[in-house]
């Protein structure tokens, strides 16, 4: 017994030995390459970013402005995650042909899907521009400053010598302390190849959303097509597959605890520097208000889609974009708990005090602001969130700004068409009556969790919940914003141009109570809080870019990386079990056998396509079982990332395709503020499982023949 318990230490210290400091979101062009090669990196850092050579970045692209995808064969192939794939199988989907239920996959290029609007860009090259962004600037106010910088930005644009399909952006790095400028390349023709049903693709839905073990097949494909000289074109049908300078060769070799993988994307936002009294503010105030918000809307929506199709299908998108981070909130406020993060904040300022006493002052700066910031902030996360998730009110301030617009002559015929499209767009996935209930639900939150001289006056007439639910949807039935009632016979759910378009659409919008409501609030909202909140914010923000400094500068034991921002960046870690709770132990990888485990006939989150069940049964597994003779569905390991790496590359030492990473474990969802290796990890699906899905299930094995697959 003895032995036994000796073995089982040496074998967690082993698993749980970590060689990774603070994690990272590197600059590609400045990688961490030393801890990379100590962790398992075989190539180099070359063979990540070049401008010399083909290398890895040239087969990662930003997917549709929020994801990211990979380039999979030399005939432009894009492989991304269903979710981020969704809203375009949704586009797709009626209910004749409900794709996302029984999935599509394409039988040659000639049926692959058109998709207006959707875009992917490269990043060609990345320059350091900080000496010509801030010149100028030193001894400048803050005002006086930005100015200046955004002048700079403009004159260094225009020095940049690019091609007609090409863009610069330049960005901010560590709090506005350095720059960088990324030339960009964007393709618009992008056309749907394949997508596993969603009980495939979105299997165990908002229930294992951030949980792990996890066992969906998060995977889309998708395909750039460029004009006849392989450049970016608008769509035509005489464009043809792009080919892309590299594209990735995907891996079936066997997952080891330890083994060296990085992730190659465009993370969203983190923010990693933050001083201890911003985390506190996070976790008591801040992320529980957006949790209760959206907890009252998605039970309200939740009732009605498992209980009409119609329903489910026309707001499967956006409750899963509701849910998202509703439950990412959760899971932060525990992760920072747990990791003790505010704790180890303190403990680090008090370190770094010792050693540079300006940031004693820095840090005293910072609990004044942010304690008189407040109330402010407080409300400006309930107003944000209600006014997002009440779909109704939304609506009426986009009505608002149109007039407004109109009554001031600053609108455009050609502003004005977008707007009708951008309404019905809306209208086509909107139900006025359940809003109607989520509408009443809200103003009642919202009046309880307000201060009064935040309101407008009368609000008060809020605060019954019961008593919202008849006065909301009386005033729904009636509502030319909700889509219900009409004006001379025109209805906004029919033909919003053909409404705007009428003589008397002014004078009855404005009398809409909707209309008025969302007037009042925004008007007491703005006058009251928003200057007051964005006072303090702009504050808060210039002392962050002195703090960040600070650090840099005085903290010279540590290597700093950038707080992501929607760059291009590249991290890196360990495949990973992990030991999340007392005498809780999760191994690192999944199998088809957990999604049977799971299975639930008919269930919308957990149902399974009776082909897998077939192939399950008959252990029809081809070469993509692993050692233990099952098929590997997903995998997790110690790479930081965060929103925006869905999609992203999961690569091995060698730089080949192991994974796409695709969500969270719930545990270390603080990441974004204090990433801690011992609890956070990222969650992929196994490359072994999307060409699993691809060949067995789909019998898509055209698409097979155009990877380079390394057995």
């Amino acid at each position: 017994m003895k032995k036994q318990i000796i073995i089982a230490a040496v074998f967690l210290n082993s698993a749980f030995a970590f060689a990774q400091q603070y994690g990272g979101m590197w600059i590609p062009t400045e990688v961490n390459e030393t801890e990379m090669k100590s962790l398992g990196m075989k190539i180099s850092a070359k063979d990540i970013w070049s401008t010399d050579k083909p290398s890895i970045k040239d087969a990662v692209v930003q997917f549709n402005g929020g994801c990211t995808a990979e380039i999979i064969s030399p005939n432009g192939l894009l492989l991304t995650n269903h979710h981020c794939g969704f809203s375009q199988i949704q586009s797709h989907s009626t209910v004749e042909n409900d794709y996302l239920s029984d999935g599509f996959w394409a039988k040659d290029m000639k049926s692959e899907l058109s998709n207006p609007g959707v875009t992917v860009d490269f990043i060609t090259d990345i320059k350091d521009v900080t000496p010509q962004i801030l010149a100028n600037t030193q001894n400048l106010g803050e005002k006086e400053s930005a100015a200046m910088i955004k002048t700079n930005i403009a004159a260094t644009i225009q020095s940049f010598k690019t091609n007609p399909y090409q863009k610069l952006v330049i960005k901010p790095m560590y709090a506005g302390n350095k720059y960088y400028a990324f030339v960009i390349e964007t393709f618009k023709d992008i056309r749907l190849v394949g997508a596993p049903p969603q009980s495939i693709g979105k299997f165990g839905s908002d229930t294992d959303n951030w949980v792990w073990p996890r066992h969906t097949g998060d995977f889309s494909m998708f395909r750039i097509y460029a004009d006849k000289n392989n450049n970016p074109a608008e769509y035509s049908p005489d464009n043809v597959p792009y080919k892309p300078k590299y594209f990735l060769p995907i891996s079936l070799k066997d997952k080891k605890e330890n083994d060296f993988t990085f992730v190659f994307g465009f993370p969203g936002r983190t923010n990693e520097y933050l001083p201890s009294i911003a985390i506190e503010k996070v976790i008591n105030d801040i992320d529980p208000a957006k949790i209760k918000v959206r907890e009252i809307a998605l039970n309200t929506l939740d009732k009605k889609m498992r209980n009409d199709n119609e329903t489910r299908l026309k707001y499967a998108a956006k409750y899963a974009s509701v849910a998202n981070y509703w439950k990412k909130w959760i899971g932060e406020v525990e992760g920072l708990k747990k990791s003790n993060a505010v704790q180890k904040k303190l403990d680090y300022e008090s370190a770094l005090e010792q050693k540079n006493p300006d940031i004693k002052n820095t840090i005293s700066k910072f609990n004044t602001l942010y304690n008189e910031q407040a109330p402010f902030a407080l409300n400006n996360a309930y107003y944000g969130e209600v006014v997002r998730n009440a779909e109704t009110l939304r609506l009426a301030n986009y009505y608002i700004n149109y007039v407004n617009a109109k009554e001031s002559g600053k609108i455009t015929p050609e502003a004005e068409n977008r707007f009708a499209e951008i309404l019905s767009n809306f209208y086509k996935d909107y139900d006025g009556a359940l809003d109607a209930k989520v509408t009443a639900e809200l103003l009642a939150l919202y009046q309880q969790k307000t201060p009064a001289e935040f309101l407008p006056n009368n609000f008060s007439q809020f605060s019954d919940v019961n008593k919202n639910y008849t006065t909301v949807e009386n005033w729904s039935k009636n509502s030319l914003i909700s889509g219900r009632g009409n004006l001379n016979g025109k209805m906004a759910t029919t033909n919003v141009k053909a409404l705007l378009d009428d003589a008397d659409f002014v004078d009855s919008i404005k009398k809409d109570p909707f209309y008025i409501l969302a007037n009042d609030l925004k008007e007491s909202y703005m006058s009251k809080v928003d200057g007051k909140f964005n006072d303090y914010q702009t504050q808060i923000d210039a002392l962050q870019k002195t703090y960040m400094a600070q650090l840099m500068a005085t903290d010279k034991e540590r290597k700093f990386f950038p707080d992501a921002n929607s760059t291009l960046r590249v991290t890196y870690g360990q495949v990973k079990g992990s030991n999340p709770r007392d005498a809780v132990y999760y191994g690192y990888q999944t199998h088809l056998a957990g999604v049977m485990e799971k299975y639930v006939p008919g269930d919308y989150e957990f149902n399974v396509p009776k082909k897998l069940i077939n192939l399950y049964d008959k252990k029809d597994y081809g070469i993509y079982k692993d050692a233990t003779g099952d098929v590997p569905v997903n995998f997790t390991a110690t790479n930081h990332t965060t929103g925006g790496n869905s999609g992203s590359p999961t690569l091995d030492a060698y730089g080949n395709l192991i994974g796409l990473n695709f969500d969270r474990q719930w545990e270390g969802t603080m990441s974004d503020i204090n990433y801690d290796p011992k609890l956070c990890r990222n969650i992929m699906v196994d490359t072994k499982y999307v060409l699993f899905i691809i060949d067995k299930y789909a019998d898509a094995k055209w698409l097979l023949n155009e990877m380079k697959i390394v057995k």
